[in-house]
């Protein structure tokens, strides 16, 4: 296996000279010696942390009711290669994919790790999605297994005989209601196997993302997304993330953000992880626990951020961070101020995306944060603005924020989606050079600051998730009283935007509109994902559309900022 010698970066007194001192691990240098080279996210995370020194905290984990529990490398290593055989004696196989329906847990990242050891792809998915969220990610990436938990397991038992290539269903509290106990056929199983051979560009997991036509894609990506992040980590905190501190986020692991801004790049140090599931974010109970646990470094949302500045200060509560990172949602001046005040900290933006993660970042110890820009091109990566056509754009000129590639972020393509791949990238006419479009509106400056102004698609950005407006509105009209559904994002001060919803009603329908409005906000909750639910939905006589019939939510929008105007 390629050693993953950290740390990548050498600090230096400006930014250019830190990319200019940057280099790829040498397989990675070329796509001939990328495809040869061996590469295993379990090992480079775990592995080789378990044979050097395999008494090393990796993993802290809470329960419900803050018990600690403690997860040397040593210990996840013995217990994922024997829950590893154990998927391998039930038959899953290479390329097999895995469905993880759990919260932040050391049975999430034990899952993770076996599929990866047996070179199978995991298929990380939100607890929150309701039946149908959970069937259509399901069905389409094929999943084989699933790992869930009780409290899971009636939404896969109402699905399951719509999942035809599901064979077994393991859950980590035990067996029951024709599931096998996780742990349990860990405990039985034979030696480990050999750990898969794989490749910087064999798949590793899928990563659904929700865009504004059709239903949510599965991006799948390779075992080279880790190595990917590196950079981009390292420098939103402050190069020294390989000092021992305890890191921890409120994010989902099931979400890019958590599993890859924080969970492995971590444990690639050899630094250790809190776990915990939080219902819900509480700001207090979170400061709380980031003081009781000593943690040092954290991933933080902007919503997050935003939440603790209206809570009790931090410092008054213990909390004594070292490094924030956040992204998902632009910060603001006023968010680093506060961090400044509160955290005695500049927290450090950074952007990406499910299909090209953490390619730009600020870095406070080396180049001061210009408040509104989501940081510079982190070292490896290199972004630009481009044109409708891909012409690169000279500084000051607003287009679309697009990453050159290749680039061990990447994803490798949209899972059965080849049209949908390719339409993901251009060609710049002038000299050829390919770039990934991110859909993202913005500009960049002389210093190469680059500043999100707008999307170029209608996906809503909501408490830090991207939700495509065409999942919701499929479920808006699967009842029987909705004829036509639009769906938007309107701006919230804490959440970035909340979704509302319009909504035709079927002929012949006269239905009491309070009544309706909150069955459909409830059929959204349950059916796809409280984080997917409008805050308010609005029944009309007709929705604006295009021509060709396509709802302009454009227009959606521009009713609304007239009705908050007065207009």
């Amino acid at each position: 296996m390629t050693d993953l010698s950290l740390p990548l970066l050498t600090r230096a007194a400006t930014w250019d000279g830190v990319r200019a001192g940057f280099r790829w691990p040498a397989p990675f240098r070329s796509t001939q010696s990328a495809q040869a080279a061996r590469f295993n996210i379990a090992e480079a995370v775990c592995g080789r942390w378990a044979r050097s020194n395999p008494d090393k905290p990796a993993l802290i984990h809470l329960d419900r009711h803050l018990n600690p529990a403690k997860w040397s490398h040593g210990a996840l290593w013995d217990v994922s290669g024997r829950l590893a055989a154990a998927f391998a004696e039930h038959g899953l196989r290479r390329g097999d994919r895995v469905a993880l329906i759990l919260p932040q847990s050391p049975e999430a990242l034990l899952t993770h790790l076996a599929c990866w050891r047996l070179g199978a792809v995991t298929v990380p998915l939100f607890t929150l999605f309701g039946e149908d969220g959970l069937r259509y990610r399901m069905a389409d990436s094929g999943c084989v297994f699933a790992v869930t938990d009780a409290d899971d397991m009636p939404k896969l038992d109402a699905i399951r005989a719509d999942l035809p290539a599901l064979r077994r269903i393991f859950r980590v509290d035990g067996p029951g209601d024709g599931a096998l106990g996780l742990l349990e056929e860990a405990e039985r199983a034979s030696k480990a196997p050999p750990t898969a051979d794989t490749t910087f560009e064999d798949p590793a997991f899928i990563s659904y993302t929700s865009g504004t036509t059709g239903p949510p894609k599965g991006a799948l990506h390779g075992h080279s997304v880790l190595l990917g992040h590196m950079p981009g980590f390292e420098a939103h905190h402050d190069f020294a993330p390989h000092d021992g501190s305890l890191f921890w986020t409120p994010a989902d692991w099931a979400w890019m953000g958590g599993l890859c801004n924080l969970l492995l790049p971590a444990l690639a140090f050899g630094s250790p992880v809190l776990s915990h599931r939080m219902a819900r974010f509480d700001a207090e109970g979170a400061c709380w626990i980031m003081a009781k646990e000593e943690v040092r470094r954290a991933f933080l949302p902007p919503t997050a951020l935003k939440l603790m500045r209206g809570a009790k200060p931090p410092a008054e509560l213990g909390v004594r961070l070292a490094s924030v990172g956040s992204a998902g949602e632009a910060l603001g001046a006023g968010l680093l101020d506060w961090g400044q005040g509160a955290l005695g900290l500049t927290i450090n933006e950074f952007f990406g995306q499910t299909e090209a993660n953490l390619v730009l970042t600020n870095a406070a110890s080396v180049f001061a944060p210009k408040p509104g820009s989501a940081g510079r091109s982190a070292p490896g990566h290199e972004v630009c603005i481009i044109d409708a056509e891909g012409r690169r754009l000279p500084p000051g000129e607003a287009g679309e924020i697009a990453v050159a590639a290749p680039n061990p972020t990447m994803f490798l393509r949209y899972w059965n989606l080849p049209e949908k791949t390719a339409e993901k990238y251009v060609a710049d006419p002038a000299d050829g050079a390919l770039r990934l479009r991110t859909g993202d509106v913005g500009h960049i400056d002389e210093e190469g600051h680059v500043f999100f102004s707008s999307r170029a698609d209608d996906v809503i950005t909501t408490s830090g998730y991207r939700v495509g407006p065409s999942e919701v509105e499929d479920c808006l009209t699967g009842h029987p009283e909705v004829a036509m559904a639009g769906v938007i994002g309107v701006p919230d001060p804490v959440r970035t935007e909340v979704i509302r919803a319009f909504v035709v009603t079927a002929p012949g329908a006269a239905p009491d509109r309070a009544k309706l409005e909150a069955a459909l906000i409830a059929r959204v909750r349950e059916r796809l994902s409280p984080h997917l639910a409008p805050r308010r939905v609005e029944v009309v006589d007709a929705l604006p559309m295009t021509a060709t019939g396509k709802i302009m939510r454009r227009e959606l929008k521009r009713r609304v900022q007239a009705e908050e105007q007065g207009g």
